[in-house]
C-alpha cells in the first residue's frame, strides 16, 4: 500500500516541502501532480515499497510524505525524487528544488525573496515578525497540521536569521 491519501500519514512521516518559483498555471500543475503520483505509486528503498503520499497547495507548493515505519527512505531513494523534480524544474522553466530564497505573505499574494532581499525587506520594516512565512524547513507531517509551516516570522528560523529573536528555551529532558 505504498500511495495512499495524503490525510491518512501519521505525524511522524517524513516531510519535504518544495517550493515553485511561480505560481503553476493549471495544465501544469495537472502534469506535474499526475507525474509525482506516478512517480509515488512506484516509489521504493532497496526494493521495498514506501507508503507515501504528496499535497499540493496555493498552487506552488509539493509536500511529500513518506511514513517510515515500514520502510525508510533510502539515499537513492531521495535521488529519484530529486531527479524528477529537475524534469519538472527542466519542462516548465521554473525552479523546485532551491531551498535558498524566502516565501512568505504580502496580504493575500506569496511572494519569493532572496535572502538578502527578505532581509533588506526586515531592515525597513516592510517585513517583522509578524509576516506570515513558509518554513519549508519543516520534517514532519505533524509540523505541517501544527501550522508550522505557514506560520508567523517569530516562531521560525526566519525570526532568528532576519529579527535576532532568540530561539525558546529548551525543555528540560524527563528525569533533569
Amino acid at each position: 500500500m505504498p500511495h495512499v491519501d495524503f490525510a491518512t500519514l501519521p505525524g511522524t512521516a517524513r516531510a519535504w516541502v518544495f517550493a515553485a518559483s511561480r505560481k503553476l498555471r493549471p495544465a501544469e500543475r495537472d502534469e506535474l501532480l499526475t507525474g509525482v503520483d506516478r512517480f509515488l505509486d512506484g516509489w521504493a528503498a532497496h526494493a521495498v515499497p514506501l507508503t507515501c503520499s504528496r499535497d499540493w497547495r496555493y498552487d506552488r507548493f509539493l509536500v511529500v510524505g513518506v511514513d517510515e515505519a515500514a520502510a525508510g527512505v533510502s539515499g537513492c531513494s531521495i535521488d529519484a525524487l530529486t531527479h524528477l523534480l529537475q524534469e519538472v524544474e527542466r519542462r516548465f522553466a521554473v525552479t523546485m528544488l532551491d531551498h535558498g530564497p524566502v516565501l512568505y505573505r504580502s496580504g493575500n499574494a506569496i511572494r519569493r525573496e532572496s535572502r538578502k532581499a527578505f532581509g533588506a525587506l526586515a531592515e525597513t520594516g516592510q517585513v517583522d515578525l509578524d509576516t506570515v512565512v513558509f518554513d519549508n524547513t519543516i520534517s514532519t507531517v505533524a509540523a505541517l497540521r501544527a501550522g508550522e509551516w505557514e506560520t508567523a516570522a517569530r516562531g521560525t528560523w526566519h525570526g532568528r536569521a532576519f529579527f535576532g529573536v532568540a530561539p525558546p528555551p529548551l525543555s528540560p529532558s524527563p528525569g533533569s
